[in-house]
């Protein structure tokens, strides 16, 4: 029986310094597997590191590969699966441009407000909307409002609660 792939949300904390994200992708694309969202950023500039959010489909076998490939690479810290280590909040962002007439326009501004969806800039042809949200949320979103463009932030995660991603040596 063929075992069933997963979404797993995993995030790791490394040095911030050159390279370090495109040894983390290599990990990736030379394996074959495949990253659906990624995000980087500095958390923390007194110990120069950064958090990256690695969004990712696969077998538990693959998975719990792809995590010990991660701990494996010098400037990791720390590897954490969210998505197994218990509840976690996730959200990402996105802006999404509609265009139209007046009337295309007015029924785009209606589901916004009902979705939460912010209007960030506006023209009498186009319409900007900032919405934050789960990725289900934001895919609902899109699919109503019918754009021309979407630009998308991707993931990020935090553990809730006590969980703390922090570096092993903390």
């Amino acid at each position: 029986m063929a075992e069933e792939e997963r979404r797993h949300t995993i995030v790791v904390l490394v040095d911030n310094e050159p390279g370090v994200l495109a040894r983390v992708i290599g990990l990736f694309s030379g394996r074959g597997y495949n990253i659906e969202s990624l995000t980087v950023a500095q958390v923390d500039k007194v110990r120069a590191q950064s958090r990256i959010n690695i969004v990712t489909t696969g077998t538990e076998l693959v998975i719990e590969q792809i995590k010990a490939l991660l701990g494996k690479l010098v400037p990791v810290h720390r590897v954490q699966d969210l998505t197994i280590e218990g509840p976690h909040v996730e959200r990402e962002l996105a802006l999404v441009k509609v265009l139209g007439d007046r009337e295309q326009l007015v029924r785009a501004l209606r589901i916004a407000d009902f979705m939460h969806a912010r209007l960030v800039d506006s023209s009498p042809e186009s319409f900007v909307f900032e919405m934050t949200g789960t990725s289900d949320e934001l895919d609902a979103f899109i699919s109503l409002v019918e754009p021309v463009e979407v630009s998308r932030a991707g993931v990020v995660a935090i553990g809730r609660g006590r969980t703390v991603l922090a570096s092993n040596g903390a």
